[in-house]
């Protein structure tokens, strides 16, 4: 049975109080906890600092292009649909440069599952404003504080009738732990957004800025009722919700797909002759 110390990868460089520390761990206690062996998983990412977790872990792993994070995890499925994928990415790297990878996994419904490190700014890169940046907030590259309205991926996915929305909070690891661990269970494309504070670089979005507006969302809230999960999306502000905002049931790309819906591509048979001759055909 695997434990957390099964995962434990690289020693991280993350600078001390960033709210990836806690996401590493809470994910490693939720695949101990789920009984998922290292050797069964694979975690993706692209370029960032969350994009750096995979090095942080022992299991397989692929450390891609940004913005590519799930293109990577949509073949690594196709490839094998029994293994479980993770796709991490931060908000630039997943609302900005993967953003058109994002809505059509969301369309797909590739059972992958994507967890974006939410601090609202580009933080590898020093600061600059990302797509989730609010309007009017000063960085090193925005003087005049952000000029385009921050982007609100809750609502988008809910719109995109997204198979699972969530949204966790790194200083509330135990109830993100459960989040992770509904989306790892889920059948499904699932997004998880942790909002994650920047502490070098976003002097706005602190632990203390989110701790007095996140809250958990109450078991009144029906995840299936698109409409309220919709309503749900847009509160951001003085108050802002945390766990499950939105859910269905959808068949998965994997499932649609007769070649590998009963056998795994890399289990079924494969001949060199027969495919030399398949491609002498093309000549």
């Amino acid at each position: 049975m695997p434990t957390f110390q099964s995962y434990e990868g690289q020693t991280p460089a993350w600078c001390p109080g960033c709210g990836n520390f806690p996401i590493l761990k809470t994910l490693k206690e939720a695949l101990a906890e789920l009984e998922i062996e290292p050797h069964q998983l694979t975690v993706v990412s692209g370029i960032g600092q969350a994009a750096k977790l995979p090095h942080y872990m022992k299991c397989n792993t692929f450390n891609g292009l940004h913005g590519r994070t799930l293109p990577v995890a949509t073949g690594i499925r196709l490839a094998n649909h029994e293994m479980p994928v993770i796709a991490v990415a931060g908000d630039g790297d997943c609302y900005g440069e993967g953003g058109n990878h994002l809505l059509h996994a969301i369309r797909r419904n590739i059972n992958v599952k994507l967890f974006v490190h939410d601090n609202q700014v580009y933080g590898l890169t020093k600061g600059q404003a990302s797509p989730t940046t609010m309007e009017g907030v000063v960085t090193k590259t925005q003087p005049f504080g952000s000029l385009s309205e921050a982007l609100n991926p809750m609502a988008m996915a809910v719109a995109l009738d997204c198979s699972f929305v969530a949204r966790g909070f790194a200083g509330d690891a135990e109830f993100l732990k459960g989040l992770m661990k509904e989306a790892l269970n889920h059948k499904g494309f699932a997004l998880l957004d942790i909002l994650q504070p920047c502490v070098t670089f976003n002097k706005v979005n602190t632990y203390q800025w989110y701790s007095g507006r996140v809250y958990r969302i109450g078991d009144d809230h029906d995840p299936f009722d698109r409409i309220e999960a919709f309503k749900k999306a847009l509160e951001w502000g003085e108050k802002i919700p945390t766990g499950i905002i939105y859910r269905n049931s959808r068949p998965t790309l994997e499932e649609r797909i007769p070649v590998i819906k009963d056998t795994p591509l890399i289990k079924q048979r494969f001949s060199f002759k027969e495919a030399e001759k398949e491609i002498q055909g093309f000549y």
